[in-house]
């Protein structure tokens, strides 16, 4: 028994100094990423609301961590202030507001309406066909050398990266009226 626990012991000191640092960077953002994607698909797939958000929450933790692995600190504790702290509570606030035993939740595609997803693999097809035949295929993505402080991510955000910040503002504020209005109750 002794002989044994020492081989398993010699084995699994084998296998731990096998891994170099590189090897275990590859190790734990492979274990970030397929948490981060099972807990996605458990957002889409769960029936129950709260239990949604939960797997969302994990998976927004999981994008966390490789913000850490990619040696961002900032953007991995803006990721779970933000999004896990504030946008997280919101949601699961508005979760608890509505009445869930008698909310119906339906799948998202019914079926019989297979047309929908004709015509999604018809639109994907066109911007594959749009873009392989464009300029932009051959444009290389200018290196950032940004090290990841507040100061160079502000600079970089308002100066070279300022229009697709204000087109993500504009998305968000579009959702956001999007929100209000399918939230909106009809008052009769």
């Amino acid at each position: 028994m002794v002989v044994e626990d020492k081989f398993y012991n010699l084995i699994f000191a084998i296998f731990i100094l096998q891994f170099r640092e590189h090897d275990m960077e590859k190790l734990f953002f492979l274990t970030f990423a397929a948490i981060a994607v099972i807990s996605a698909l458990a957002v889409v797939s769960v029936r129950n609301p709260v239990h949604s958000a939960i797997a969302l929450i994990v998976c927004l933790f999981q994008v966390a961590a490789v913000f850490i692995l990619l040696r961002s600190p900032f953007l991995a504790a803006v990721q779970v202030f933000i999004y896990v702290g504030a946008v997280m509570v919101l949601f699961l606030f508005v979760i608890m507001m509505l009445d869930i035993k008698r909310a119906v939740i339906t799948s998202f595609l019914p079926s019989g309406r297979f047309w929908i997803i004709a015509l999604l693999l018809l639109l994907i097809g066109e911007i594959v066909f749009t873009l392989a035949d464009s300029k932009l295929v051959d444009i290389q993505m200018a290196q950032a050398s940004l090290d990841g402080t507040v100061m160079e991510i502000g600079k970089a955000m308002f100066s070279t990266y300022l229009l697709p910040f204000e087109i993500v503002s504009v998305i968000l504020l579009v959702a956001l009226m999007a929100a209000i209005v399918m939230g909106r109750k009809e008052i009769k």
